[in-house]
C-alpha cells in the first residue's frame, strides 16, 4: 500500500468521514465507538492537553485510520496508517500515528495501573502487537525523541473510548490538517 503521494487534505478528510461506522473489528466485537468518533475524542483530548502542538492533535485524530485501510490487521494498524499519511502530513505525524502501538506496549509493561485500566480490545490486542515490552526494547523508546508525544498519544488513545461523548465534528478539524499539510509542504506548496 502506497496512499502516501496521492493522498490530499480533501482525500484524507474523506477518508476520516469514511470511518463513520467502521470499527476496529470487522465484527464489531472491539472498543465501543468507531473509528471516527474515537479519533475525534482523542484529537480533542490532545488538543485540551496540549494546544500548541497540532502535529500531535492531527495524529490523535488519524491515528486508526489503518483499521479500516487493512481491516483485521491489529498488529500493523499503526504503520499502515502512519504510510498512508506520511506524504501529507510529514514524517512527526506519522511517526506518532505508528508509534501508539509500541507506547502502549511501553506502558503494560511500565505501568501497571495503566495496563489494569486498558480496555478489553486493548488487552486482547496487545498480545498481536507484541506484549508488553522488554527492559531493552523500554530502555530503546525511552531514548527516542517523541517518546513523551508517543505517551500522549496512547493515554489520550485510551481515554477516547466514550460512548456518545460529545466533541466537535470531522469539519472542526479540517483547519489543523490543512495547516500541518502546508507545513509539511513548505514554501513550494504556496508557489
Amino acid at each position: 500500500m502506497n496512499r502516501d503521494r496521492s493522498l490530499s487534505a480533501d482525500g484524507l478528510m474523506a477518508l476520516l468521514a469514511d470511518c463513520e461506522d467502521v470499527w476496529d473489528t470487522p465484527d464489531r466485537s472491539g472498543d465501543p465507538v468507531d473509528i471516527l468518533d474515537h479519533g475525534l475524542q482523542v484529537a480533542a483530548v490532545l488538543a485540551d492537553r496540549y494546544p500548541h502542538d497540532e502535529e500531535l492533535q492531527v495524529a490523535g485524530l488519524l491515528h486508526d485510520i489503518g483499521h479500516h485501510l487493512v481491516p483485521g490487521d491489529e498488529a500493523e494498524h499503526g504503520e499502515n496508517a502512519a504510510e498512508a499519511v506520511r506524504g501529507l502530513l510529514g514524517s512527526r505525524v506519522a511517526r506518532l500515528v505508528a508509534l501508539h502501538i509500541p507506547a502502549k506496549r511501553y506502558l503494560a509493561a511500565a505501568d501497571q495501573e495503566h495496563a489494569a485500566g486498558l480496555s478489553p480490545e486493548s488487552a486482547r490486542t496487545l498480545t498481536l502487537q507484541g506484549g508488553p515490552m522488554t527492559p531493552e526494547e523500554q530502555a530503546a523508546f525511552k531514548a527516542d525523541p517523541d517518546f513523551s508525544a508517543a505517551l500522549a498519544l496512547r493515554r489520550a488513545d485510551d481515554a477516547g473510548k466514550v460512548v456518545g461523548l460529545r466533541v466537535a465534528g470531522l469539519e472542526h478539524w479540517r483547519p489543523r490538517v490543512e495547516r500541518v499539510a502546508a507545513v509539511h509542504a513548505g514554501p513550494s506548496a504556496s508557489s
